[in-house]
């Protein structure tokens, strides 16, 4: 490692959510806290390199070793914004924007396969699952978990 990786404790915080955007990527910030984690030993219950992650991964073309190889040089935020830029397929802002209000539209309910899985998840949250983003969900979910364990 060129520098050293620090990052949140996600055995005590919740990761950023996945709606946050970095350098134009939604999804992107949350997974670089849960890489750094990982890094660190802090992860807790999150996985990194899980489907989540791989929407971005597989959207772009890049693997999520290559992509914790980078992380554990150090590179902060933009610096791994632009590197996920410059790896895999190429994305013009048009389609970097296209792919951003998909993603923040998602909903798992939608697909018959993943649609009894999101209703058990939203259920003991009180969230409809036909009209609940993913990314909503989740964000939920984040602080729900983290109200419980303080």
């Amino acid at each position: 490692m060129n520098q050293s990786v620090t990052g949140k404790d996600l055995t005590k915080e919740a990761p950023r959510s996945p709606k946050s955007v970095v350098g134009g990527y939604v999804i992107l910030g949350r997974t670089l806290d849960k890489c750094r984690a990982l890094l660190e030993g802090d992860i807790g219950e999150y996985h990194f390199d899980c489907p989540l992650d791989n929407m971005l991964f597989g959207w772009k073309g890049i693997k999520g070793d290559d992509f914790k190889a980078e992380v554990a040089k150090g590179t902060d935020d933009q610096g791994m914004a632009k590197w996920v830029d410059s790896h895999g397929g190429q994305k013009s802002e048009q389609e970097k924007q296209a792919w951003r209000e998909e993603m923040l539209a998602a909903n798992p309910h939608q697909d018959p396969e993943k649609r009894e899985w999101y209703e058990e998840q939203l259920k003991p949250l009180g969230m409809d699952p036909a009209t609940t983003p993913l990314f909503d969900w989740l964000d939920k979910d984040d602080k729900v978990s983290y109200e419980k364990a303080a």
